[in-house]
């Protein structure tokens, strides 16, 4: 095993879950109920095919002699034909009737349609449970006062509540995104090879209904509401992108997350989990890197870049159908989902077992606040009988006097008492000190915070509630 290249995405990443609706088997055993599905409908809608053929092909679905497609297709160099071939080797009775009438995308596409979708709904189940640990993040510390950063300079305090909920709101447009493109999916169907349905329209005998009714009972079958209405061999490969740019919206949203956990965790006022024998650095003992946001980080470069493939299949095919889709698709499709998949288990992984330091964020928010308390303590100097303008002024000068000693000289913000000290503000140390409760600066944050939550956020959890409950499990 040790001797040839392995995905890091299956080694490292993506959950075994994700990597099954991937896997070989997953794909031949979807192609064996779509020739299940083929076969009844065609027996439903009257050509001579018996019960007994269709029985026959069940009961070998799930049992894929490999050796024998494989071999197959080292002879043929076909992969569909070979398991046509494999398949009817187990079923002698139902030999004549399997793939009757079809191409080879009617197993292909219908596949990667009903793969993606299945892909979509595992994204989505996961994308929920971080939904749900953020909200309750955002809820416990929706009073907590801290800096908030425009620039990544001190600006108008927030509470570490008010900031997740920035986080989770760009999850509840990728749900949007998500759930908008889930339902829109649908089954290539029937269509033949250019899809004009002829070679169905000439075993029905010419009978366009149940050319219709084939493709409306083979989705039903496969669990789908319909087929696209018209395709040539192949469904549009803009399916491809419209699937592909929900999962890089998804990764932006991470990644944003990534950044901005990374900074909190350079000035120590929120953590990543971390583990106690995890080892930071292989040169410095000391060090706690945020490593899981990194790694979230870099996966969602990965997904965003993933963007352009889908496009560029999706713009070169060649009227009906040509092949140069092929191997794209089976990397670009299947490698998104799989980090993605990281992705979300990651994030929810940092979320569950975030850690908060709200003595560091106090004391990083006192270290601030008399610069931004200024507005107040003026409002109040002017109550008092001041001069607006002149204390503007006076603001002005003395806040720039504490801010070189602060940058120039390394000593601590004095801006109270250089103003304490100014007899035009009339105010005492004492009473500029009052002025120092944090919660008066962070405006409606702890209210925005209930709001967003009990209007938008919980609904969506409560309707979703049978999905919730995931742990996420990191391999390395």
């Amino acid at each position: 095993m040790y001797d040839k290249y392995q995905s890091p995405l299956s080694e490292r990443y993506a959950s075994k879950e994700m990597q099954y609706i991937f896997s070989p088997d997953k794909k031949f055993k979807t192609w064996r109920k779509l020739w299940i599905a083929l076969a009844e409908t065609e027996k439903e809608l009257g050509l001579p095919i018996t019960q007994e053929q269709i029985d026959e092909l069940k009961a070998s679905a799930e049992d894929i002699n490999y050796e024998v497609a494989k071999e197959r297709e080292r002879l043929v160099r076909h992969d569909v034909m070979s398991h046509v071939f494999a398949y009817g080797q187990q079923c002698p009775k139902a030999k004549g009737i399997i793939h009757l009438g079809a191409t080879s995308c009617y197993v292909g596409d219908n596949t990667d349609i009903i793969i993606m979708t299945e892909a979509l709904g595992l994204v989505r189940r996961k994308l929920l449970n971080v939904m749900a640990e953020l909200a309750r993040f955002a809820e416990n510390y929706k009073c907590q006062p801290t800096l908030a950063f425009t620039h990544f300079q001190p600006a108008q305090p927030t509470t570490v509540g008010k900031r997740a909920t920035l986080w989770l709101q760009e999850l509840c447009l990728d749900l949007e995104d998500l759930d908008h493109v889930l339902g829109s999916m649908r089954l290539l169907g029937s269509k033949g090879t250019t899809g004009t349905q002829a070679s169905f329209l000439e075993l029905f005998e010419g009978d366009h209904e149940k050319c219709r009714q084939a493709d409306r009972m083979i989705a039903e079958k496969m669990g789908f509401q319909d087929c696209y209405p018209v395709s040539g061999q192949t469904y549009s490969r803009k399916v491809d992108t419209r699937v592909i740019n929900v999962l890089a919206g998804i990764a932006q949203s991470a990644h944003k997350f990534s950044n901005d956990i990374r900074l909190l965790q350079h000035l120590k006022e929120v953590e990543e989990p971390f583990e106690k024998n995890q080892i930071g650095s292989s040169a410095m003992a000391y060090k706690r890197n945020p490593m899981r946001s990194e790694r979230i980080a870099s996966l969602a470069n990965y997904v965003m870049s993933d963007v352009i493939n889908p496009m560029l299949v999706a713009s070169t095919q060649w009227f009906e159908r040509t092949l140069d889709d092929s191997a794209n698709k089976r990397l670009s499709i299947p490698e998104g989902f799989l980090a993605v998949d990281g992705i979300l288990d990651l994030y929810l992984n940092v979320v569950d077992g975030l850690v908060v330091y709200p003595k560091v964020i106090e004391k990083h928010f006192m270290a601030e606040l008399p610069f931004m308390a200024t507005e107040n303590i003026m409002m109040d100097a002017v109550k008092a009988g001041g001069d607006r303008q002149e204390l503007h002024e006076q603001i002005r000068r003395l806040s720039m006097e504490a801010g070189r000693n602060v940058k120039e000289k390394g000593l601590e913000n004095n801006l109270l008492e250089l103003i304490a000290a100014e007899p035009a503000f009339g105010l005492s140390l004492e009473e500029l000190q009052k002025c120092m409760e944090p919660s008066r600066y962070v405006g409606r944050a702890p209210q925005q915070v209930e709001e967003f939550l009990s209007e938008v956020v919980r609904p969506i959890l409560d309707k979703n509630k049978e999905l919730l409950g995931m742990k996420a499990e990191i391999h390395v």
